[in-house]
């Protein structure tokens, strides 16, 4: 099984968070972990803003080591297609997301992959697999 991390998932295991890693003590062997662009861009741009200092610098250092060890996956050109269909769906149904969480979702869906968020507004998107550690 495939697991996509979203952002919060990234934020969480920097801040060493409990229910993070009992989750990720459980997944399988054979489990891959994955992380893709939107989310690494969401956290480098969360540094980005922090002010030069000692925290800044902890952080940089934390996310260096996680996306040294977990693989980022590339965006599919099909996530395009499923990007479209998941942003109309929403909107029809009056649950508009952020355009970042709507790529993160497309491409989640695309890889086949289990989404590991704690944003609730994903639970809305159909067919999408979710985890809430």
């Amino acid at each position: 099984m495939i697991y996509l991390l979203d952002t919060n998932a990234i934020s969480a295991l920097m801040r060493a968070d409990a229910r993070m890693a009992t989750w990720l003590s459980s997944i399988g062997v054979d489990d891959r972990v994955v992380i893709c662009p939107i989310a690494r861009g969401e956290i480098l741009f969360g540094l980005e803003r922090l002010a030069p200092g000692r925290r800044r610098a902890e952080l940089e250092g934390k996310a260096g080591k996680l996306f040294a060890i977990l693989p980022c996956e590339p965006i599919p050109a099909a996530a395009g297609d499923r990007y479209a269909n998941v942003k109309v769906s929403q909107q029809r149904r009056g649950l508009p997301l952020d355009e970042n969480d709507l790529w993160i979702a497309a491409t989640a869906l695309v890889l086949d992959a289990t989404l590991v968020s704690r944003d609730s507004d994903f639970q809305s998107i159909e067919g999408l697999a979710l985890v809430e550690p």
